[in-house]
C-alpha cells in the first residue's frame, strides 16, 4: 500500500569522506522532501566506509585506528535495522532452550497464539498458553541464563490467547495437538 512506501525511513547513501564530515550537500534538500512526505526518519549512511569497518572486523587494533582516523564515526547498520524493524511495526520476542536463544519477529499487536504459529503453525493451532518474561526483567534480575531468578522475583507470567506480545518477551509455549485416529 502506499502508507508503506511514505513511511519506511529514508537512507542516504554518500561518499566515505561526506559520511565522516557528516555533511553532504544534497541532505538538506532530501531531508526537507523527506519532511514535506510523511516525516520518516533520515538515516545517511556510506558503504565504502560500513565496508571498511566489515574489513577489519576480526583485527580489534586495526578496528579502533580505523574509527580514531574516522573522528569517531560508527557504523548506522544498527540504527538502520531498528528503524526499518519500528517503520515497519515489526517486534521480536525469544525462545530459550538449553543449547539455543532463538529471536522471532512478530507484527506489533500480535497475539499470543499468532507468536507461537510464527515458530510452526501446529503451535498456533494448539496454542494453550504462553510462560512469559519481560527481557527488561531478565536483563534486571538474572545473573545468568536461567530465568530462576526471575520467576522467584515473581516476574514470571502465564499468559492466554489474549495476550499482546510486547517487543523483547521471551517466551515458553505450551500446546497440544492432537492428530485424528485413522479407522
Amino acid at each position: 500500500s502506499s502508507r508503506v512506501l511514505w513511511t519506511l525511513a529514508v537512507t542516504q547513501l554518500m561518499s566515505q569522506a561526506d559520511y565522516i564530515r557528516k555533511k553532504n550537500k544534497w541532505l538538506p534538500a532530501i531531508h526537507k522532501w523527506v519532511q514535506e512526505h510523511g516525516k520518516s526518519p533520515m538515516i545517511p549512511f556510506s558503504v565504502e566506509f560500513e565496508q571498511n569497518l566489515w574489513k577489519r572486523r576480526e583485527d580489534p587494533a586495526a578496528l579502533e585506528a580505523f574509527i580514531a582516523e574516522c573522528g569517531g564515526a560508527k557504523s548506522v547498520l544498527p540504527k538502520m535495522i531498528t528503524t526499518g524493524y519500528h517503520e515497519l511495526n515489526l517486534i521480536h520476542f525469544f525462545t530459550a532452550g538449553e543449547t539455543e536463544v532463538r529471536c522471532w519477529t512478530v507484527f506489533q499487536g500480535a497475539l499470543a497464539p499468532q507468536a507461537a504459529g510464527v515458530i510452526h503453525t501446529d503451535f498456533e493451532n494448539g496454542f494453550i498458553k504462553a510462560e512469559v518474561v519481560a527481557y527488561e526483567d531478565f536483563k534486571a534480575l538474572a545473573t545468568g541464563p536461567s530465568l530462576s531468578e526471575v520467576k522467584a522475583a515473581g516476574k514470571h507470567r502465564l499468559e492466554g490467547k489474549n495476550y499482546v506480545f510486547q517487543d523483547g518477551d521471551i517466551a515458553h509455549f505450551a500446546f497440544n495437538i492432537t492428530t485424528r485416529s485413522k479407522k
